[in-house]
């Protein structure tokens, strides 16, 4: 009897072993690999990170406008009215004031905006009337620039510009360009005191506020 009990007690003890190790394969295929601990730190910092390259880019204003040179200047080339005349701007001077003239329209024309200018005594037809000459001269240009100077005031022919100037587009606010030069603003023409005038007496005679009435007026134009 003691050989017959004695007997199954090790299997009893084989088995058990056996079991654990059943199970515990059993739960390391069934266990599901743990998953990193995401730290949301990490994501604030890349996304802040990325909002302030992004505002870096919007805030920095040489990331649009550097390559941009047209927004330096003024762009008159894209206005059509201004094809509907042979000129820009017609300079209205008197024969003593011809060199004044001359520099003036030479800095106009060569300004970025390459203004079409017209000059009497280049640009007269000649053998012409001088006063179709003059009419014609008005009536094809936008603006007119009247360089008012003692001369001017002395001479019969500027003075019927500067009056024809007027009657033509009386209320074409830009139109006319009054330069007062070597007078004081007690002898600026009574005719011409409803609107401002451009001081000639500056380092550059006023000729950039010439240039840029212009180009105002040009762009004003459909």
């Amino acid at each position: 009897m003691a050989s017959s009990t004695s007997l199954p007690a090790p299997q009893s003890q084989s088995k058990k072993p056996l079991g654990k190790m059943a199970d515990w394969f059993r739960q390391a295929l069934l266990k599901k690999p743990k998953k990193m601990p995401v730290n949301p730190e990490s994501h604030s910092s890349d996304g802040s990170q990325s909002a302030s390259q992004d505002s870096h880019r919007s805030s920095n204003p040489n990331s649009v406008m550097s390559f941009n040179p047209s927004s330096a200047h003024m762009d008159t080339s894209s206005s059509r009215g201004r094809w509907s005349k042979d000129y820009d701007v017609c300079v209205c001077h008197s024969e003593e004031d011809l060199t004044a003239a001359q520099e003036l329209v030479a800095y106009l024309e060569s300004s970025t905006a390459s203004l079409r200018c017209f000059l009497q005594l280049r640009d007269a037809t000649p053998g012409g009337a001088i006063v179709s000459e003059l009419c014609q001269a008005l009536s094809s240009s936008h603006c007119r620039v009247l360089l008012i100077t003692k001369g001017f005031l002395h001479d019969p022919w500027c003075k019927y510009q500067m009056l024809q100037a007027l009657t033509e587009a009386p209320g074409a606010e830009g139109c006319t360009i009054p330069l007062l030069t070597g007078l004081t603003r007690d002898a600026y023409p009574p005719e011409l005191r409803f609107m401002y005038y451009v001081d000639g007496r500056g380092p550059d005679r006023g000729f950039h506020q010439v240039k840029e009435a212009v180009i105002r007026y040009l762009q004003t134009l459909s």
